[in-house]
């Protein structure tokens, strides 16, 4: 590496590091500096990327911010280093030679500025020759005589002991400080430290229960130990009720540091430094690392939690949509009475009502039905929270009392929904109505489109992550964004109908084109065409690029405006079809026509290197799309079925078979909601006869199930359940 240079092989080592193609990576990065959104360049660069999806084209963006971020503070540490004098060709050399972050802060270790310490205050009083002769270790002198020298009062230096003792604290330093030392000891208690917790004795003085029981007297190794665990322990000790530490094996340790400090025991000085290392290690050392390897630990479980979170959300969103049909919403409540609201089949609200099911039930009845007909509802959409399951029995005994039996009862999750009823989004969207309503109404069109409502919550209130709050919040937004964009481009939006909140999800466009395109829609009227976009205030041909292939125009005059083709490749589609002898309208939706097109006549030829050429990667895209136009990638709705007699806890008895959904996955298993308001816990261990490791292998958030109660605590409200024996009546994904 030239060290003039520092990011001039970037390219070279995110491709070593990745295991990707140097080409694909400087198309990858080439895009990302001309502003190319991640799935913009996942599905329209296909060729450039090597076909790389959105999870690798973020794992190279990530993997190249790093090592800029890497190259950034070796450059620094050089900077500080000259500026200081301290900067030698060697010293130069052991950190241009540092591959990874540790490494290249142990090198700095020992010339990074600190706070006056022990041995900086005995280098002030002179005693660093002293020190010097211990770490030398020679065979000859007498420490407690040689030491005489060095006694000076006025400097604090009162007797040949004090002498020794200030030298033993720039030793520890020193050693504490050795790169090697560092290294060493990071490594061992990374493969061999256990992550201890025992209760604080205030807490065990209290006698009171807390959520931490089980970890009480609790250990388990570094390597080994779950993510929700220590998450759980990690929180416990900041809340003060448990003692978390780091156990090690203090003697190999120990053993290893006299070794690296060269001990002599045939030396006279040798008494010095060991002494000097056992402080080392337990005063500056132990801590050190122990607060290093916590603070590993917990950065890998916290992104083992955010990708938890990430798969329970990414699973939640694209849960399958009812689809475009009017739906009657009910926030279900018992003091305060159910609130109803109606919506169309876009989505828009029409109307809402107050009933109460269970003072008045004829009167309730009658204003459901009248609700139901006011928009001709293909279902009834229930919140699954307090008094879900009563207001949906009651649902559908007036739907299958009147004669109208076909319109469906479905409960649906309302996480969350208390969280967007107060939110400037739901201000926005309906400033005149009650908080309540609003619940009713988003509960309504959680059904019709799942994706298009959650997308305006919060993700962290959707109840769908482990141990959340223990996260970084920045790591968790993060991630959980790109979640979300991935969810709303791999699904497509339609232009006419999207909110602002679904619209700013959309590659390229952000909150403020957002707004501004709905404003245009609505004094415009509706678009007709793709291109009409470029209409729209500050939305210019480069932003146009990115966003045009994720919109979608229902009815369009152009088929591929309600596509995935972009309009970068509406010439090529057209070329097909002259070649056909038919119209572009006759060939899409016309698999026949479709599969009977010579793809590599259409191939760019002669312009390899181009970022956006065509392919045939793109254009088995573009074929697929013309097959099926506009295909969502979500499953089949199909809605649950829980039995009507199991209601409360106090229904359930061991050994009853169940049908439920999968409402959390977590790394110890997953929680099913089985209709009796408190989620069962199937644990890891149950989900199969055979081993699971990872239960996100196994099901997913949404997923319909069928499990068995294996043991009811009611007075602690917790169902364990089972899928053991049962897989093979498992509804699966509902397809």
């Amino acid at each position: 590496m030239n060290p003039d240079n520092l990011s001039e092989s970037i390219h070279a080592r995110v491709a070593v590091a990745s295991g990707i193609s140097e080409a694909s990576v400087r198309a990858v990065l080439a895009l990302d500096a001309d502003g190319a959104t991640v799935p913009f360049i996942a599905r329209y660069r296909r060729e450039a990327t090597g076909g790389m999806d959105e999870v690798q084209v973020r794992a190279i963006l990530k993997l190249a911010g790093d090592i800029a971020d890497f190259d950034s503070r070796r450059k620094s540490i050089l900077e500080s280093l000259a500026e200081r004098g301290l900067l030698t060709d060697d010293l130069k050399a052991m950190v241009m030679s540092a591959d990874t972050r540790a490494r290249l802060e142990d090198v700095y270790q020992p010339y990074r500025p600190k706070r006056r310490t022990r041995a900086s205050m005995a280098v002030e009083r002179g005693l660093r020759p002293l020190a010097d002769r211990i770490l030398a270790q020679p065979m000859t002198g007498d420490p407690a005589a040689e030491a005489v020298a060095f006694v000076n009062p006025e400097k604090g230096v009162e007797d040949a002991e004090a002498a020794l003792a200030g030298a033993r604290d720039i030793v520890a330093e020193a050693v504490s400080d050795s790169p090697e030392v560092r290294q060493y000891a990071r490594k061992v208690m990374l493969d061999s430290g256990k992550v201890v917790s025992r209760v604080a004795p205030k807490v065990k003085a209290a006698g009171e229960p807390t959520p931490y029981e089980q970890y009480y007297e609790f250990s388990q190794a570094v390597v080994s130990i779950p993510s929700h665990r220590f998450l759980a322990v990690r929180r416990g000790a900041n809340e003060g009720v448990l003692k978390m530490t780091l156990d090690v094996d203090e003697p190999v340790i120990m053993s290893r540091i006299l070794t690296l400090a060269r001990l002599n025991r045939r030396s006279p000085w040798s008494g010095q430094l060991e002494t000097a290392c056992v402080d080392a290690f337990g005063r500056l050392l132990f801590p050190a690392m122990e607060n290093e390897v916590f603070g590993l630990l917990g950065g890998h479980c916290e992104r083992e939690a955010s990708e938890i979170f990430a798969g329970n959300l990414k699973d939640l969103l694209m849960s399958p949509p009812y689809g475009a049909k009017a739906v009657v919403g009910i926030d279900p409540g018992i003091r305060t009475g159910c609130k109803v609201a109606a919506v169309a089949a876009t989505g828009a609200f029409v109307e809402s009502t107050l009933i109460f099911p269970d003072r008045n039930p004829a009167q309730a009845g009658t204003e459901l039905l009248r609700m139901v007909k006011r928009v001709s509802a293909a279902a009834v959409a229930v919140g699954n929270g307090t008094w879900g399951r009563e207001a949906a029995a009651f649902a559908r005994k007036v739907l299958t009392g009147a004669g109208m039996g076909d319109v469906m009862v479905v409960p649906v999750s309302e996480s969350g929904a208390s969280v967007y009823s107060a939110s400037d989004v739901a201000r926005d969207e309906f400033p005149d109505l009650d908080l309540t309503v609003r619940g009713a109404i988003s509960i309504a069109r959680r059904l019709q489109d799942p994706l298009a409502e959650l997308v305006k919550v919060e993700p962290r209130s959707l109840g769908v992550g482990q141990y959340q709050h223990d996260v970084d919040p920045a790591l968790l937004a993060a991630r959980l964004d790109e979640v979300v964009e991935d969810c709303v481009n791999a699904v497509g939006v339609d232009l006419n109908t999207a909110s602002a909140p679904l619209l700013s999800r959309v590659a390229g466009i952000g909150p403020a084109l957002s707004k501004a395109i709905v404003k245009w829609r609505e004094t415009a009227g509706p678009f007709a065409q793709r291109s009409q976009l470029l209409k729209v205030p500050r939305l210019g041909p480069a932003t146009f690029t990115q966003c045009a292939g994720f919109l979608r125009i229902r009815d369009a005059r152009n088929p591929l405006d309600s596509s995935a083709v972009h309009p970068e490749r509406y010439g090529v589609v057209a070329e097909m079809a002259r070649d056909l002898g038919r119209s572009v309208a006759e060939l899409v939706g016309n698999a026949g026509l479709v599969s009977s097109i010579n793809l590599s006549k259409y191939v760019d030829k002669g312009n390899e290197d181009a970022v956006d050429r065509l392919g045939m990667p793109t254009l088995v895209d573009i074929a697929a799309e013309l097959t099926r136009p506009g295909r969502d990638p979500r499953s089949s709705f199909e809605a649950p079925a829980f039995k009507d007699d199991v209601r409360e806890i106090e229904d359930l008895e061991v050994g009853m078979v169940l049908e439920g959904i999968v409402t959390n996955v977590a790394a110890f298993g997953a929680f099913v909601d089985i209709g009796v308001h408190q989620d069962g816990l199937v644990h890891v261990s149950e989900l199969s006869d055979s081993f699971v490791r990872n239960p996100s292998d196994v099901v997913r958030t949404g997923q319909k199930v069928v499990v068995k109660v294996k043991e009811v605590d009611a007075r602690r409200r917790r169902i364990s359940l089972t899928m053991k024996g049962l897989r093979d009546v498992s509804r699966g994904d509902g397809e």
